[in-house]
């Protein structure tokens, strides 16, 4: 028993790729701490937004088009937030777009419940940006639909960003007459941002492209110079020990 339970954390701490490195090379990174709140609600389900490919949903191209627009954002701390009837941290802060975009793919329809939570998306995007060191921090938020769940309302929430200088972009997906414009554009107003109307894909694109030229600030960055991976110590250790488990097995 013994034995397994060593190749079991042999093999744990080669999966986790442990690794040395020589220098710690610091760099100024121009940008800002920006989290994309998504609306993931019921509604999103509906399709025809995309004139190109009709039969996908709201949620679908929504996706597709946020992750066009993260690969341009090169020098963001970018994060994601999801929401329905609660909101969640679909992935925190990080430099690494190639992994937010995988996060954004693992999400689906309904995985946050089938209402809309505005207020709790606020407050959990708020959150996840208080880990960040930008000077500048922005929001955008993205829904179809009217706050109606959720433990904190749009007003708190607000509230909190405007005590913390952080910017909402909101992004209204769809007909106007079935989310809460008025709503949006006064989220964004109080937070000195500006709110979208996206009636399709293609609408959503220019509104990325016009969000895209957001001011930068600095944000502090590290990369790990001279790096050697150990995983090659761990692993080479756990498979002699696999196969001599499987000889004293056999004898």
């Amino acid at each position: 028993m013994w034995l397994k339970v060593i190749i079991s954390i042999l093999l744990v701490f080669a999966l986790a790729r442990p690794f040395v490195y020589d220098q710690i090379d610091h760099k100024e990174k121009k940008g800002r701490d920006l989290i994309l709140a998504i609306d993931a609600s019921g509604s999103m389900a509906q399709r025809g937004f995309d004139n190109q490919s009709p039969r996908q949903s709201k949620y679908e191209t929504t996706i597709s088009l946020s992750k066009e627009f993260t690969q341009n954002r090169l020098n963001d701390n970018m994060g994601v937030v999801i929401f329905g009837t609660f909101a969640y941290t679909a992935s925190p802060l990080t430099y690494d777009l190639q992994a937010l975009s995988y996060m954004l793919d693992m999400t689906n329809i309904g995985i946050a419940g089938e209402s809309t939570a505005i207020g709790d998306a606020i407050i959990q995007s708020i959150k996840t940006l208080s880990y960040g060191t930008a000077s500048q921090k922005a929001i955008i938020l993205l829904t179809d639909g009217y706050h109606n769940a959720g433990a904190s309302s749009p007003k708190q929430a607000v509230k909190k960003a405007k005590e913390l200088g952080i910017k909402i972009y909101t992004i209204g997906i769809g007909k106007k007459s079935n989310y809460d414009q008025s709503l949006l554009e006064t989220i964004a107003k109080e937070t000195k941002a500006k709110s979208y109307s996206a009636l399709s894909a293609k609408d959503l694109s220019n509104i990325y492209q016009s969000i895209n030229k957001l001011e930068p600030s600095k944000i502090r960055g590290e990369k790990y110079l001279n790096q050697t991976l150990l995983i090659y110590y761990p692993l080479g250790l756990a498979i002699l020990l696999l196969f001599g488990w499987v000889l004293s097995r056999e004898v």
